[in-house]
């Protein structure tokens, strides 16, 4: 009786071992996969890449903006254009040629020209592009390059055998911002909606900031299992850039 209690209790700190090894495995550590002057793309996980490229500004110097590009089966859908048409091409090419991935859609999340200001490539390269209609209108009045393709309210798009989600929770940063949602790796790319740990407020020169606490809250109830909450400027993290964005535009 003891010699089988004793092989049971061999048995049942095997598996612990065995699985908090396996979860050991599971951590996936960010690492720099491409860096240019003008584009650093690092990857965040398995099948995920922040891009981030720059813009020379009068009141915040030489700024760094994020983007996002998500995986599945050598096709990709990009968040957010590089702020130029020469980092813009640099990252297609990077994804077409180390990636070997087919870039199914370009997604700018608002009108400024840090999150469109290189869609002229992707035209260029004719890969689909998809916007906010409000987007495309704000894009118009202001003379930039209009996205092809409009949306109201949500729009799913297919990359490999995976979903991606594009959707309108509310007014902030601007009146058109909308967010990302990779659901398999739980990844959401916020753009200059959701700011990093420590930001200020920023820009506001188009914003909502009475409605700003509100659109971000309905996005975290949304997406309560959220992993990685990448910025449209500066650090990624987890949720809690959503908490704190929240605290930073509450009344």
């Amino acid at each position: 009786m003891k010699i089988i209690i004793k092989i049971s209790l061999i048995i049942i700190l095997s598996l612990i071992t065995l699985n908090c090894n396996s979860q050991k495995k599971e951590v996936f550590k960010p690492k720099v996969v491409y860096k240019s002057d003008d584009l650093i793309i690092t990857q965040i996980s398995k099948n995920s890449f922040e891009h981030t490229s720059f813009q020379q500004t009068h009141d915040f110097g030489n700024v760094p903006c994020n983007g996002l590009i998500v995986t599945n089966s050598n096709e990709a859908v990009v968040f957010d254009t590089p702020t130029n048409d020469k980092s813009s091409e640099k990252l297609i090419k990077w994804i077409k040629e180390t990636l070997h991935c087919k870039i199914n859609a370009i997604v700018p999340t608002h009108f400024h020209s840090d999150c469109l200001g290189g869609l002229k490539a992707f035209d260029q390269y004719q890969i689909s592009s998809y916007a906010y209609f409000k987007t495309i209108e704000l894009a118009k009045e202001n003379r930039y390059t209009i996205p092809k393709n409009s949306f109201q309210d949500s729009l799913l798009l297919k990359v490999g055998n995976e979903d991606v989600v594009v959707k309108f929770f509310g007014e902030g940063h601007t009146k058109d911002n909308v967010i990302g949602y990779f659901p398999s790796e739980n990844i959401m790319f916020g753009g200059c909606l959701i700011k990093e740990i420590g930001a200020s407020k920023g820009y506001l020169g188009d914003s909502n900031v009475s409605a700003w606490s509100n659109t971000v809250e309905n996005i975290k109830k949304q997406y309560p299992n959220v992993k990685i909450v990448i910025p449209g400027h500066g650090e990624y993290g987890n949720k809690e850039l959503l908490d704190y964005t929240i605290k930073l535009f509450k009344k």
